[in-house]
């Protein structure tokens, strides 16, 4: 064979690599935006469902958070351990089929204990999506484009939970909340099964002829224990988590926000899942393709990392998140809050999982996002949203005038702290690239 055919027959190859990675990332994509539809549904149909069970703000606050939150979140540190070890679409199948068969159950709930068993198993399928989803794409893509790749993988959240409102917005009325979980389900099995068409992809850094690491306890402390070394070693690693935490504490208590916007802005429930669906699915999307590709350049053009990029970010956005909730409903300052809300969710993701994956070793990818998600979700959005949920009744029950609007107001002030823990970790961010090289390597 010629040296111009070689040569060609590594560019096809090449080229059928690039595309398959982008399809991919498509379907993972498309994946992550199930995930958080099913996820959102309790919060989107919350002015349905509320008043229906009976639930008061505490029961409902610990459905969206308590018995999904823990197992998701404890769940998803094993499984990604397990992802660095086996077929990862075998996996993500797995994962999609069996949130999606207790979805469909959660439309069967008559009162708080039987929707609440159910959102376990729920947590427990989702778990697995993103530690090895976000394992795939980091062996699909060079390191350059992984803020692009995280921040399109990641449309999932904000599209996700603007679909989630349009449902409830366009269906809740029409089919009823119960049918629409049973139809959600339906949808999601298919597509779980659609998983097992993809093949896995060779894992970057490892030798042809070095042996994949296998499922063992001994395995499985090694890879603990790189995770606990990286934690000790980085502290950019560290303040990017903790920001992350901080972050989803005012996303927890976002789950109000329905409630908050018929209860207290006087908006029709259905009217106003629409109109705020849309925003979320436009605003979303933009958030993260920009987020994406800002992050990227910022990587490649400072010192700072991806951190500091969400330093500047939150700076910007979250007074605007608290300012809004004060003016009158309807006026122009009041939609721009909603639309900053749900951009700002969509540039968060991408940068800031590909930081956390940038600071460890290749070999524990999705163990550190596995990680990182736990953290994010079992401190931050608990604490947001079940905490939210015991803060409004003690509200209401203490004769506060507007109770939804008091306990976002004070959550959101909390989030601030995340501020400071991004500047501390775009500071430390390029000294801690350099220390785990040497760390690791």
């Amino acid at each position: 064979m010629s040296i111009l055919n070689i040569v060609h027959a590594n560019i096809v190859v090449k080229e059928e690599f690039e595309l398959n990675a982008y399809r991919l990332l498509f379907f993972l994509t498309l994946l992550n935006l199930l995930n958080f539809v099913d996820r959102q549904l309790i919060a989107s149909f919350s002015n349905f469902i509320v008043p229906d069970l009976g639930l008061t703000n505490a029961q409902y606050g610990f459905l969206t958070t308590i018995p999904f939150i823990v197992f998701y979140s404890v769940a998803g540190l094993f499984m990604g351990i397990l992802a660095d070890m086996v077929n990862r679409p075998r996996l993500i199948a797995f994962g999609v089929i069996l949130w999606s068969v207790f979805t469909a159950l959660t439309g069967a709930a008559k009162g708080f204990v039987s929707m609440a068993l159910p959102r376990i198993f729920i947590g427990v399928g989702e778990s697995i999506l993103t530690p090895t989803s976000m394992s795939l794409l980091s062996d699909s893509f060079p390191s350059k484009r992984m803020g692009f790749a995280a921040g399109f993988y990641y449309m999932g959240v904000p599209i996700g939970v603007g679909v989630s409102l349009l449902i409830a917005g366009y269906l809740g009325e029409s089919l009823g909340w119960r049918n629409c979980f049973y139809l959600l389900g339906g949808i999601g099995l298919a597509l779980g099964l659609s998983a097992l068409l993809f093949k896995d992809r060779p894992r970057k850094n490892i030798k042809e002829d070095e042996p994949q690491q296998t499922l063992s306890k001994d395995t499985t402390l090694e890879i603990v224990k790189t995770l606990y070394k990286a934690l000790s070693t980085s502290s950019a690693l560290r303040f990017t988590i903790l920001a992350g935490v901080f972050y989803h504490i005012v996303l927890g208590a976002s789950g109000f926000e329905q409630l908050w916007l018929v209860q207290e802005r006087g908006f029709e429930r259905s009217n106003i899942a629409q109109i705020v669906g849309w925003i979320g699915v436009f605003a979303g999307m933009a958030g993260n393709l920009i987020g994406g590709i800002l992050s990227d350049w910022w990587q490649e053009n400072t010192d700072q990392g991806r951190p500091m990029f969400l330093f500047w970010l939150a700076l910007l956005t979250l007074p605007i998140g608290i300012y809004y909730r004060f003016v009158e409903p309807g006026t122009f300052i009041f939609w721009v809050g909603i639309v900053i809300g749900y951009f700002q969710l969509g540039c968060f993701f991408g940068p800031t999982f590909s930081t956390v994956q940038e600071l460890v070793p290749d070999r524990i990818r999705a163990t550190v996002v596995a990680f990182y998600i736990l953290t994010l979700n079992l401190i931050g959005l608990t604490i947001g949203s079940w905490g939210g949920g015991v803060c409004a009744d003690w509200m209401e029950a203490s004769n506060f005038q507007e109770p939804y609007t008091m306990m976002l107001v004070v959550f959101s002030i909390i989030s601030i702290i995340s501020i400071p823990c991004y500047y501390m970790a775009g500071k430390r961010y390029k000294e801690d690239k350099v220390v785990l090289n040497k760390v690791f390597n």
